[in-house]
């Protein structure tokens, strides 16, 4: 048998190739990034994108309320806003839900049928069933101790109730909803009564910017109380802007408010 033809060298080239396979294997595994599983399961926070943590093998965005912005809370894996309430049954100490928050009460008609607003704090009127249970200079009204003789502008049975937003907001709130409800049946019961609606904000921003934020929350509120059934025609839109400031911060200051012509 012949032996096998020998070039000079070749044995080094086969060798320096067989070292440079090796090391390119070597670094290869070595810098190759661990690959992320398709979808959104995952083993732990190393297999989600940036800013999703691992939980029960899904990437969210959070897994308790500090991996969360400030006004943020956990809320099922995600990040939503943290309102305080929705209502005022959630607040204590005479407090009143406006705009998500558990706030001081500025004027009666923020506490209910019947309800005083003193130093703050709201005392709210007594639920009844009949005149009877009630003080003698008091009628029992919509479920509520009410001294009717003391109503303002309209039917004395009930009065308008301002409502409140969030910091460059004109959506209406969950909070405000019962207070918008109250107005509806307090203008249905005054059907021969328009209504101003008068949009307020705090003084941030330049005027030209809160006429405009004032005038989409007055359109706001005039367009839900449209949907419960009351006359476009009787609403009258009045944007503010930050003209009629209240001194009582800026959360009083993001308003709309209402009155009877």
């Amino acid at each position: 048998m012949r032996a096998p033809l020998y070039v000079p060298g070749m044995r080094n080239v086969w060798v320096a190739a067989a070292a440079a396979l090796a090391m390119v294997l070597v670094f290869g595994l070595a810098g190759c990034p661990k690959k992320k599983p398709k979808g959104p399961t995952c083993d732990s926070n190393e297999d989600c994108d940036d800013g999703l943590v691992c939980v029960e093998k899904k990437c969210v965005q959070c897994a308790e309320d500090k991996q969360c912005g400030d006004g943020q809370k956990c809320e099922a894996g995600a990040c939503v806003a943290d309102n305080a309430c929705s209502k005022d049954a959630d607040c204590g100490d005479g407090q009143v839900c406006k705009a998500g928050k558990c706030t001081a009460c500025a004027s009666d008609g923020e506490c209910g049928p019947g309800g005083k607003c003193q130093a703050g704090a709201c005392e709210r009127a007594k639920a009844c069933a009949s005149d009877e249970e009630c003080e003698d200079d008091e009628d029992c009204v919509d479920g509520f101790c009410q001294r009717t003789w003391e109503g303002g502008g309209g039917d004395a049975s009930c009065q308008l109730q301002t409502i409140y937003f969030g910091f460059d907001d004109d959506s209406v709130q969950e909070s405000e909803r019962d207070r918008l409800d109250a107005n509806g049946t307090c203008i249905e019961k005054n059907a021969d009564k328009g209504v101003y609606v008068y949009g307020h904000t705090d003084a941030v921003g330049t005027d030209e910017y809160n006429i405009a934020l004032s005038e989409r929350r007055a359109r706001a509120a005039a367009d839900y109380l449209t949907r419960l059934g009351i006359d476009p025609d009787k609403l009258d839109i009045v944007p503010k802007g930050e003209a009629e400031i209240t001194g009582q911060g800026d959360d009083q200051d993001r308003r709309v408010e209402f009155q009877f012509h």
